[in-house]
């Protein structure tokens, strides 16, 4: 009989985020696949938990893979964690649990924190239709044209962004989307959290003469729906007074 490979969620700031659940079953299973184990190993001081951690990384993702995969077939289970919140969102793992499939390994999500969630949920921004991109490149040309595929999104766009690049990156996001609306999060759930909302250049100057700090999750407002009568074709029906000439500007 294998073992079950849990994909756990951890707390992306505040400890008292962990779910009962979570605790149990990295105490339960026979070791812990984690991002960084120094890490790792601090929450599971905090929660005694004893288990033995490995690390699993984008470096050794396809060493690693083959040893979790054989501890799974012989019958231990397997935890993968992250550094913080639910994994494979812009983290590793998405390699072990493709391959756990294609072996017929049996998985089971732990549902908890996401810092995509999270920062959507505060917002104040459209949640009935959103697309998160993951971390925005770093180079500038590649930057420019991410922003560019993205300029006709009409839901939400959630990105990562970090301290040093996010001054860049809002105003090349003002220069291929215009001034739009965005909700800037920082630190969420921990001490120093930290909510902007407003349009860019707005936000721009809340940010100005401040250390940034943390890890940054930015939110766009999609694309601006026109309104019906902004949609509304112009025919002989829709005026009784005919047009013979377009108004001065």
């Amino acid at each position: 009989m294998t073992g079950t490979l849990y994909i756990v969620s951890t707390p992306i700031g505040n400890l008292e985020d962990m779910t009962f659940r979570a605790i149990r079953i990295l105490q339960e299973v026979a070791i812990i696949a984690a991002e960084d184990t120094r890490r790792t190993q601090k929450l599971c001081t905090h929660y005694h938990i004893g288990t033995p951690l490995t690390s699993y990384h984008d470096f050794n993702k396809e060493e690693k893979t083959d040893i979790l995969l054989h501890r799974l077939q012989e019958g231990n289970s397997v935890a993968l964690v992250c550094d913080a919140g639910t994994p494979l969102i812009s983290d590793p793992g998405f390699y072990l649990v493709r391959q756990a499939i294609r072996s017929n390994i049996p998985l089971i999500p732990i549902p908890g924190p996401s810092s995509v969630l999270t920062a959507l949920c505060v917002s104040g921004l459209a949640t009935d239709r959103f697309i998160f991109e993951g971390f925005v490149p770093r180079k500038p040309g590649a930057r420019e044209k991410f922003f560019q595929n993205l300029k006709e999104e009409k839901g939400t766009i959630i990105v990562f962004e970090t301290q040093h690049r996010i001054l860049k990156t809002l105003q090349v996001i003002t220069t291929v989307m215009g001034n739009r609306h965005i909700v800037l999060t920082r630190e969420l759930t921990k001490l120093n959290e930290e909510i902007l909302r407003g349009e860019i250049e707005e936000v721009v100057q809340q940010l100005k003469g401040k250390s940034i700090k943390g890890e940054i999750t930015l939110l766009i407002q999609g694309l601006p729906q026109r309104s019906k009568r902004q949609l509304e074709p112009l025919t002989e029906h829709s005026s009784s007074t005919p047009i013979t000439h377009l108004p001065s500007e």
